[in-house]
């Protein structure tokens, strides 16, 4: 189909190399010889970004959250360069973006910014002059302040699926060096099954618990804008997988996957309720330049408000080195992990029973569960994450 607009997004580590890189830069020229619009959104290479944020640690134990986000950035930059000389190489006109030269509007929240809109004037000018436009993920610029910003994790994915959206692309193909989605974690569960079609809901819950495929703020714009979505194994078109509204002929209740979160922190709010702890607690952020973690649970018990949290792990040790040095904010208890089972179509009645009677025979003490529509989650020692993951994916029929 020619003229027909293809986003594709591909990961750290299938650009980790020269040699890499060049091979997705003969994949895309294929691309244009065959007439697509191709888009593509470029992550850091490799452990790229890791190793900047090591860095901006080694340099300052507390690194200002505006020019960390100056200093991240440079990983998608290096990459979108490359690629779009590798392009030129090969015979394929091309020109590369940063965030803020392909339109991407964020709020002004470092570190974890919003897309808040996307105005693809100077990328939609290349394509109509039969360019390969190569775009740096992750990033964006604030329409009011100017400043720089990065959308966290999974950033990169975001702004694929928020191009895609804004040039109505025929897809948006997310390339790893995955077997698209699978049961589990295959490095934890090595009978983990790859998964060839999924539905949106799914899958956002699956990301929200653990999944590290995509990020769940990704998958729901995906769903929002009604963008087509595929998870690709880079170097295998096959095995891939098709995510869409709706998926027909599966049963409800089905398990689907079994994921998990290696770190969840409890934090204490000295308040009068909930609403007070929570205004504390935004304050706080604000005042230690901090992006909201994920919420996962909260309940009021002794003048204090207690949240349940998690995000990744530079941001968790961020936001707790603060809490020790506040006067009404302390953690509680030790780290633990969840693990979740998400079902299809709804979560069925005994679902909470069956999974602790397996946690049980093979003595593994869950202290809590929370369910949602289409997930149960337990929480379990961090020693017993990975045993927990392997012992409920038998769930998965």
């Amino acid at each position: 189909m020619a003229n027909t607009t293809i986003v594709q997004k591909y990961g750290g580590a299938c650009l980790e190399t020269p040699e890499k890189l060049r091979a997705v830069a003969s994949h895309l020229a294929s691309l244009h010889a065959k007439g697509h619009r191709v888009v593509v959104i470029v992550s850091a290479m490799g452990k790229t970004t890791d190793e900047l944020i090591k860095l901006a640690y080694q340099v300052s134990p507390h690194p200002n959250r505006r020019e960390l986000d100056m200093l991240l950035t440079t990983g998608e930059r290096i990459s979108m360069s490359l690629m779009s000389m590798a392009l030129s190489d090969l015979g394929v006109p091309a020109i590369s973006f940063t965030g803020s030269q392909a339109g991407v509007m964020t709020d002004d929240s470092h570190s974890q910014a919003r897309i808040v809109d996307v105005r693809p004037i100077r990328v939609r000018e290349e394509l109509e002059r039969g360019r390969v436009v190569v775009l740096a993920g992750f990033q964006g610029v604030n329409p009011v302040s100017k400043e720089i910003t990065t959308l966290g994790r999974g950033g990169s994915d975001t702004t694929a699926v928020a191009m895609a959206a804004a040039l109505k692309a025929e897809r948006c193909e997310i390339v790893k060096e995955v077997d698209g989605v699978c049961t589990a974690d295959p490095r934890l569960v090595t009978s983990s099954q790859p998964l060839r079609v999924l539905d949106f809901a799914s899958l956002s819950e699956m990301c929200f618990w653990g999944a590290k495929v995509l990020h769940f703020r990704c998958v729901e714009m995906a769903q929002s804008q009604n963008v087509p979505l595929v998870i690709k194994r880079w170097g295998a078109a096959s095995e891939s997988t098709l995510i869409t509204k709706e998926v027909k002929e599966m049963e409800s209740g089905k398990v689907l996957s079994v994921n998990s979160m290696a770190r969840v922190e409890h934090i204490g709010i000295d308040s009068t309720d909930l609403n007070q702890g929570f205004d504390r607690l935004s304050s706080h952020l604000k005042q230690n330049g901090l992006s909201w973690p994920q919420i996962l649970a909260s309940t009021y018990e002794g003048a204090q408000c207690r949240i349940m949290l998690t995000s990744d792990g530079e941001s968790l040790d961020t936001l707790l080195r603060t809490v020790e040095k506040s006067k009404d904010m302390k953690k509680l208890r030790e780290t633990v992990s969840s693990v979740s089972v998400t079902c299809f179509g709804g979560v069925a009645s005994d679902l909470a029973h069956r999974a602790l009677q397996i946690l049980s025979a093979q003595k593994i003490r869950a202290e809590k569960y929370i369910l949602s529509p289409h997930t149960m989650t337990v929480f379990v020692a961090p020693t017993q994450r990975e045993a927990t993951v392997q012992a409920l994916h038998a769930l998965v029929v």
